[in-house]
C-alpha cells in the first residue's frame, strides 16, 4: 500500500526536491524487498552442511549453497569479487586425524553368516577365552556382495547391500569394541562378479568384448577407475562405523595370468604395468582415505614375501609396503609348490614354510628402510583349515612359532568356514 501512495503522488505533480526524496525512498523500499527475499539461514559452526543438495528450494539451504548463489547472482559487484580473492587466498586448515591405538593384532576372520545376531556372540566368547584380541570381518564379500545396509548410490543402484547380515554396522562393530576387541573390515576389492554381472561395462571382458570368467567367476578390470572409486567409498562409509582398519584382499589380477593374459583386453589406455596399477590404486586410496581416522591394510600371496616379480598379478612387496599400515601375506604351507625353500612336503612343514617366508619379508622390509621408504607392519595368515591333509592345533601352533622367532608379533587365522582351533590359541 505504501508504494502505491507513493507512485500516486509522483504523478500529480509534486516539486522536484520532493521526487527526488519520493525516488530514494522507493528505491529504499525495493532494496528492503530484495534483502528480505533471500532466506534466513540459521545453521551454527559445526552444522552438517551436506544436509541439503540444491539451491534455493526451502529455507533450510545451508550455508555453502546460499554463499555460491549469492556469488554467481551478484558477480558483477566489485565488493563480492574482493570477498571471492580473500576466499581464494585463505589457507584451509590441515585436518588432524586421530587413528585408533596400535595393538598387536591376533584375530580370526568372520564371514557374513558369522556376523549375524544368532552366530555373533560365540565368536566374541571365543577371542575373549583365548589369546585373540581382534576380528576380521566381512563388509564386502568374495561375492561382492556388501554385508551391511549401505547408501552408496552404486550399491543401491545394483542391489550389491541386499539381503545384508547386518542394518546396523554401526552397532555392531560397538559390540566388539565394548569387548576391547579390534575390528578390520574386510572389502574383497577386484574379485567381484556381483558388480561385473550388473555393471557390465566395469568387468574384465574377452578380446571379442564378451565378459570373462575364470571357473564361473567374473572380475571387474583392475584398470577401471570407477571400480576405484565404488571400493575407496565403501572403506569411507563403514570407516564411520567405528572399524579400527580397512583390510583390502584380492588386491590383484587373476592368478594363471598367462593364460588369462592371452584371452582379455584390460581397458588400459594409459599401458600401465600390472603392478604400476596396482601402486596407482594404492596411492588412490591413500589420498581418498587420508582423513580418515582408520588404518589400511593389503593381503598378499605367500610367495609376493620371495618372488621377485610381480607373478602376473601385479603384487610386489616393494610397491605394496610402504603404502599400507600393514601387509598380510597369506602363506599357507598348503598352498606351496613340492620343493619350496628346499622342502619336499610344506604342507606337512608349517614351521618351516612359515620362517623362511617370514625371513624374507622382514628381508624386502630392510632393504626398503634402508633406502628411505616408509614400511608396512607384517602381519602374516596362518593357516587353520584342512586342505591337503588335516590341520591340527599343533600344526597351528608351530606357524604361529615360526613367526614369533622372526621377531614378528601379530598374525590372522584363516578358516573360510569360521570353525577354529580354539585349543591352538589358549
Amino acid at each position: 500500500m505504501l508504494q502505491h501512495n507513493v507512485r500516486t503522488k509522483l504523478q500529480g505533480g509534486i516539486p522536484l526536491f520532493k521526487k527526488l526524496i519520493s525516488i530514494i525512498c522507493i528505491a529504499l523500499l525495493f532494496g528492503c524487498t530484495n534483502n528480505q527475499a533471500t532466506p534466513e539461514v540459521n545453521n551454527k559452526p559445526g552444522d552438517n552442511i551436506n544436509n541439503y543438495n540444491t539451491i534455493g528450494n526451502n529455507l533450510n539451504t545451508t550455508n555453502e549453497n546460499l554463499d555460491n548463489r549469492v556469488r554467481k547472482l551478484s558477480s558483477n559487484y566489485e565488493d563480492t569479487k574482493k570477498v571471492q580473492s580473500l576466499d581464494n587466498k585463505e589457507e584451509r586448515p590441515k585436518v588432524q586425524v586421530e587413528k585408533p591405538e596400535r595393538v598387536d593384532v591376533r584375530g580370526i576372520y568372520l564371514n557374513r553368516t558369522s556376523i549375524t545376531e544368532e552366530n555373533v556372540q560365540q565368536y566374541i566368547d571365543l577371542i575373549k577365552s583365548t589369546n585373540l584380541n581382534a576380528a576380521v570381518i566381512d563388509v564386502k564379500d568374495d561375492y561382492g556382495k556388501l554385508t551391511y545396509d549401505s547408501n552408496i548410490d552404486l550399491a543401491n543402484k545394483i542391489g550389491s547391500d541386499s539381503n545384508p547380515a547386518t542394518m546396523d554396522l554401526t552397532k555392531l562393530i560397538k559390540r566388539f569394541k565394548d569387548e576391547g576387541i579390534y575390528t578390520i573390515a574386510r572389502i574383497v576389492v577386484f574379485k567381484d562378479p556381483y558388480l561385473a554381472e550388473n555393471q557390465t561395462d566395469f568387468a574384465i571382458k574377452r578380446k571379442d568384448g564378451a565378459l570373462w570368467n575364470a571357473s564361473g567367476i567374473k572380475w571387474v578390470d583392475p584398470y577401471k577407475k570407477e571400480v576405484w572409486n565404488y571400493i575407496t567409498s565403501i572403506a569411507k562409509e563403514v570407516s564411520n562405523s567405528g572399524f579400527d582398519e580397512i583390510q583390502y584382499d584380492y588386491i590383484r589380477f587373476p592368478e594363471n595370468a598367462k593364460k588369462v593374459d592371452q584371452e582379455v583386453a584390460y581397458d588400459n589406455p594409459d599401458g600401465l604395468s600390472k603392478a604400476d596399477n596396482i601402486l596407482s590404486f594404492l596411492k588412490y586410496s591413500e589420498e581418498q582415505l587420508k582423513n580418515e581416522p582408520i588404518y589400511v591394510s593389503a593381503d598378499v600371496f605367500g610367495l609376493v614375501t620371495t618372488a621377485s616379480d610381480d607373478m602376473g598379478i601385479g603384487q610386489l612387496w616393494e610397491n605394496i609396503s610402504p603404502h599400507v599400515d600393514y601387509i598380510s601375506p597369506m602363506t599357507y604351507p598348503s598352498h606351496y609348490a613340492p620343493g619350496s625353500y628346499g622342502v619336499a612336503n610344506p604342507d606337512r612343514a608349517p614351521y618351516e614354510i612359515m620362517l623362511q617366508a617370514m625371513k624374507d619379508a622382514n628381508q624386502r622390509n630392510k632393504k626398503l628402510k634402508q633406502s628411505g621408504k616408509d614400511t608396512a607392519i607384517i602381519r602374516p595368515w596362518v593357516q587353520d583349515f584342512d586342505y591337503i591333509s588335516a590341520y591340527n592345533a599343533e600344526d597351528v601352533r608351530k606357524q604361529i612359532q615360526a613367526i614369533k622367532d622372526q621377531g614378528i608379533s601379530q598374525y590372522l587365522i584363516w578358516n573360510a568356514g569360521n570353525v577354529y582351533t580354539t585349543e591352538a590359541f589358549k
